[in-house]
């Protein structure tokens, strides 16, 4: 699990470290720098599993994440071209990679590599992991197959588009954390339990899932407590885009590493607060979740869960990036056991939820 991550001359940061916690959220104005946290995750598993980390160094562009060239990497101001990154695992388990920006090729070259022997067993380099953007797939007539990627590694894809193959080919497996069993729902399958969930967005939901292989596509249909299917264009955007969120989770083993952006995206604010308290359980049965959002409803709904005892407040990192002049800057509110937070950034709320009046207090001295 990943403690302290650590850049230098990357992006919009100079020399950034931020802690990581099982919970991590990004949140802030937009273009402040928080998607390059994620993107320097994704730059050192996508380099790995090209094989290129260890003998030539980043590849900026490839099926997670793509930078462009090096100079758009290296920070703008930096008094050298040189960029590293440096991840803590806990105890003895760390890494530091050092990059050298060369001009003429536009690209980062490994220089130095220091780390230990267990670094690339981290989830953040092996199948325990799953990173969904925010720009998903949603509602078609069809979707897409992939043994390879389903099958054999377990990957949802980054827009989700596996997520119909994925769930017919585990819909009977149990979630591997039946803390996070929906109590509508008295099975532990994958299937029942993402309708269950889903009916938070939508009451009633049925998933129907068929494989098409003589044309290596999925079909997806949903039912609302009625006989009738519908097709996924007939119904509500949110739940098709919402759908591989709550199936990453679900699926989640404890020691996973999940990316996520804007899961909140095309959800009614009762459907936000659900995902952040959803989010909230899976990081207290040890799915480590770095979480991206502009909701001020997954915020409140993950508080809750800390105030009902249901995570621990200490498992919970918030960062939240604004700019001062023209540099980011990160401010790393705490929250206490009763879900309330000790500073906010200005202009965070532009509306108030009353029925939430007294965890939105801060912190009493």
């Amino acid at each position: 699990m990943i403690n302290q991550l650590r850049l230098q001359n990357f992006k919009r940061f100079e020399d950034l470290s931020l802690g990581i916690k099982p919970l991590t959220l990004l949140s802030g104005l937009n273009g402040m720098g928080k998607s390059s946290i994620l993107q320097a995750l994704l730059l050192l598993r996508q380099s790995y599993q090209r094989g290129l980390l260890e003998s030539i160094g980043l590849s900026l562009n490839g099926d997670l994440v793509r930078i462009g060239t090096a100079r758009d990497a290296l920070f703008e101001n930096a008094t050298e071209d040189k960029i590293s990154f440096q991840l803590d695992f806990g105890d003895t388990n760390s890494a530091v990679w050092e990059f050298d920006y060369d001009p003429e090729r536009e690209i980062l070259k490994l220089v130095t590599s220091n780390k230990s022997p267990e670094v690339y067993t981290e989830s953040l380099f092996t199948d325990e992991f799953q990173y969904l953007q925010a720009e998903r797939i949603g509602s078609r007539t069809s979707f897409e197959m992939s043994d390879f990627q389903v099958r054999e590694h377990h990957q949802l894809g980054i827009m989700g588009e596996y997520t119909a193959h994925f769930l017919s080919v585990f819909r009977e497996s149990e979630i591997p954390n039946p803390s996070l069993s929906h109590h509508q729902s008295e099975s532990l399958q994958l299937l029942r339990q993402v309708e269950a969930w889903l009916g938070e967005i939508s009451p009633g939901t049925r998933i129907y899932v068929e494989e098409n292989s003589g044309m290596d596509l999925m079909r997806v249909e949903y039912s609302f407590g009625l006989s009738k299917k519908y097709r996924s264009t007939n119904v509500g955007f949110g739940i098709t885009y919402t759908l591989p969120v709550i199936t990453a989770i679900l699926a989640a083993k404890a020691g996973a590493l999940l990316l996520l952006e804007n899961p909140e995206a095309h959800l009614h604010p009762k459907g936000q607060s659900q995902m952040g308290q959803l989010i909230a359980l899976a990081a207290s049965q040890g799915v480590q979740i770095i979480l991206e959002t502009h909701s001020d409803h997954v915020l409140n709904g993950i508080r809750l869960a800390v105030h009902q005892g249901k995570l621990d407040h200490e498992l919970v990192q918030l960062h939240f990036f604004q700019r001062q002049s023209a540099i980011s800057e990160v401010i790393s509110p705490k929250m206490n056991r009763k879900g309330r937070i000790d500073q906010w950034p200005d202009g965070f709320f532009d509306e108030w939820d009353n029925s939430l009046a007294e965890l939105l207090q801060p912190i009493e001295e």
